[in-house]
């Protein structure tokens, strides 16, 4: 009796150790090939990501090691069956979860190392970063409910609630579908945005009367940066159901305006030689429009507009302040009479000679 319990003990115990070294070996040889991988640039795993998914893997190796019947032979708690299996099968959700997200968040830092966003002309980058960004969170956030629904199933009383909810699916869907109906909609519009971009990540648009910058979009928030660093934090709906500027949409290429206003002695062609003289001077400029053009006249001014382009909006902002400020001076110092004035006439009214004052 006593041999065949020691034989019995021994034959788990070798089962165990080989399994455990099996597995060891094979955990061994996958984190050689992923730094093999990471080496060749050809490839999506870094060298700096393997540890990342180097937990999850060995979490996938222990829950298939808890699940083995040497290993509660061998601890004595053989009676413990149900308990180890449950374990092993929620940690094998667990870290299988784990590694797909992970999976995920290296393939977007391969595909957005292939594209710089510091440059002037990012608009590829813009897109690609705003797809990824939106439809990353929408995929691990499908996961994460996929997984937590299979961990639940798991279990034989969640399963059966889980039947019983299926067979008055009809029901429950239209009563989900009333109260959940904005938040459907806001994640709605967060895949709308990431697959038509009305707006993108930095793109420069004015909403609610602010000028700003996209800073972040969320699944169900977009978040913009104002020129004076407040954030404006809007629904994801709002950027689909009402209108608003896009200055970057196509291109980060934009025009500025200066408007003066100025009397009708003004000479147009020496505020022209000027305007082309302040803007070959600033590197502001880009080169490419330059023109100014009388838009308007009035009783008392007439209103002469300057135009002219840079890369980017936050550029052409800083060129407009500029030459507005060397227009003025130029008109200061050098034709001071073409200033907006008032003219007033008036008439030398000689009172009667035979007017008495009391």
């Amino acid at each position: 009796m006593l041999n065949n319990f020691f034989n019995t003990n021994y034959q788990s115990l070798l089962w165990l150790l080989g399994t455990f070294i099996v597995l060891l070996i094979a955990y061994f040889m996958l984190l050689q090939v992923l730094r093999k991988l990471g080496k060749n640039p050809k490839y999506l795993i870094p060298s700096s990501t393997v540890k990342t998914v180097s937990t999850p893997i060995f979490l996938i190796l222990v829950s298939i090691l808890l699940r083995m019947a040497s290993l509660r032979q061998i601890l004595g708690l053989s009676h413990l069956e149900f308990y180890f299996r449950k374990t092993s099968t929620l940690l094998f959700i667990f870290a299988f979860t784990w590694l797909i997200i992970k999976a995920i968040k290296i393939v977007k830092q391969h595909v957005m190392h292939t594209y710089d966003m510091n440059t002037s002309d990012n608009l590829r980058a813009r897109k690609v970063a705003t797809q990824f960004n939106i439809l990353e969170r929408i995929v691990i956030f499908i996961i994460i409910i996929l997984a937590v629904g299979i961990a639940l199933m798991s279990f034989d009383g969640i399963r059966e609630i889980g039947v019983s909810i299926f067979a008055s699916a009809g029901v429950a869907g239209i009563i989900i579908g009333f109260s959940a109906q904005k938040m459907i909609g806001t994640i709605l519009a967060g895949i709308q945005i990431a697959l038509a971009q009305p707006i993108k990540l930095d793109d420069v648009v004015v909403v609610e009367g602010e000028w700003g910058r996209i800073e972040e979009i969320m699944l169900t928030y977009v978040v913009v940066k104002i020129w004076d660093k407040r954030r404006l934090i809007l629904p994801t709906t709002y950027f689909i159901e009402k209108p608003f500027q896009n200055w970057t949409k196509s291109s980060a290429d934009i025009l500025g305006t200066v408007f003066l206003y100025t009397d009708y002695s003004v000479p147009f062609e020496a505020l022209r030689k000027e305007l082309t003289r302040i803007l070959k001077n600033t590197d502001l400029w880009d080169g490419e429009v330059n023109n100014i053009q009388v838009t308007d006249s009035k009783a008392n001014h007439i209103e002469i507009r300057a135009l002219m382009s840079a890369i980017d909006s936050s550029t052409a902002w800083d060129l407009r302040v500029h030459v507005r400020e060397k227009l003025i001076t130029f008109l200061q110092e050098n034709y001071p009479e073409s200033l907006p004035r008032t003219r007033l006439r008036l008439e030398n009214m000689e009172a009667p000679e035979n007017t008495t004052r009391e």
